[in-house]
């Protein structure tokens, strides 16, 4: 029994060779190098001073110390806190939002018989379409046109659009002389509409796995709908909810492409460049000169990221019902 087992095992790890290999050279080793790369500064004998690493350095010579230094340099940025407070806002006002959202959608579905699959389609393509070209569409969506000194804008967005047709009052979202509200207005509604999917895919499934015999109980009881909703359905899907809730600030703190697909490079309207940049287009412009502060930034994104998500599974712990 047991030279079989042995056997078996060695043929298990056969097998997972070379998902391991691949594992190891496109996750494992770049985790490892940028840890390397953050600690690694360089000293300038000329200068006697300690600065960021970087390869143009490397390639002449220069001599090579451990040390905080690109931390230090990352964390005293004008830039930081901009992009650290465009980060931890989208990301809280967005996923509680969308969770809810998406619990709802779910439910709703759920108990619908005709058309189901078609709703459920329309629901998820959202999560297969490319999110550059979605930030595309609602630029277009909320765009503007034709600003010129001591002239009214021309409005050419669909948004704006149903404003004045309601009566309103068209509003510059994302042009030129756009307020900082009005840009995150527009990114917490794309954002919010591009992460509905696949929570709802995820809740939905753990909706037709809950029994029925409890909704049967509940009207036996006279239960109203809310009431049992609150009590037996969100209880019953405390696993799921804690999940899109979790991966949710993961993703909402490494949101960058939906900044780019409205705003482009520029990460915000004309004049305001920068002004909604993010932690990972932060990093992303340290990458061409400095990676030294580039993995430094991807660590701390990386250490708050873990810190979050410490902090969602001890609130789990206490409010998940297995």
């Amino acid at each position: 029994m047991t030279k079989t087992k042995h056997k078996n095992n060695w043929k298990a790890w056969l097998y997972l060779l070379p998902a391991l290999i691949i594992l190891a050279v496109f996750t494992v080793w770049p985790i490892i190098n940028t840890i390397r790369i953050a600690f690694l500064c360089r000293w300038d004998n000329e200068l006697e001073t300690v600065v960021g690493y970087d390869y143009q350095a490397a390639m002449i010579g220069k001599e090579f110390v451990l040390g905080f230094n690109n931390f230090t340099s990352v964390v005293q940025n004008d830039q930081f806190l901009t992009c650290l407070g465009n980060t931890m806002l989208l990301t809280v006002l967005t996923v509680p939002v969308s969770t809810m959202l998406a619990l709802l959608i779910a439910v709703a579905l759920n108990s619908i018989k005709p058309l189901r699959k078609i709703f459920q389609t329309i629901f998820f393509l959202p999560y297969v379409t490319n999110s550059i070209a979605i930030g595309m569409v609602f630029a277009a969506m909320f765009g503007m046109i034709g600003i010129m000194p001591g002239r009214e804008p021309i409005s050419i967005g669909i948004i704006n659009t149903i404003i004045e047709a309601f009566g309103g009052t068209r509003i510059n979202w994302i042009d030129q002389g756009s307020s900082y509200w009005a840009n995150i207005m527009v990114m917490f509604i794309y954002i919010v509409w591009n992460a509905l999917p696949f929570k709802i895919l995820v809740l939905l499934g753990g909706l037709q796995g809950v029994n029925k015999q409890y909704y049967d109980a509940a009207k036996v009881d006279g239960a109203s709908r809310w009431r049992t909703f609150w009590r037996i359905t969100v209880p019953l899907l405390s696993p799921m909810i804690a999940y899109v809730v979790i991966t949710g600030f993961i993703g909402g703190f490494k949101e960058y492409s939906s900044i780019v697909g409205i705003f482009g490079d520029d990460m915000g309207p004309v004049g305001k460049e920068g002004a909604l940049n993010t932690m990972v287009g932060f990093i992303y412009e340290f990458i061409d000169h400095n990676q030294g502060k580039a993995s430094a930034a991807a660590l701390i994104l990386f250490a708050i990221i873990f810190a979050v998500t410490m902090i969602n599974l001890y609130v789990s712990k206490k409010k998940v019902h297995y």
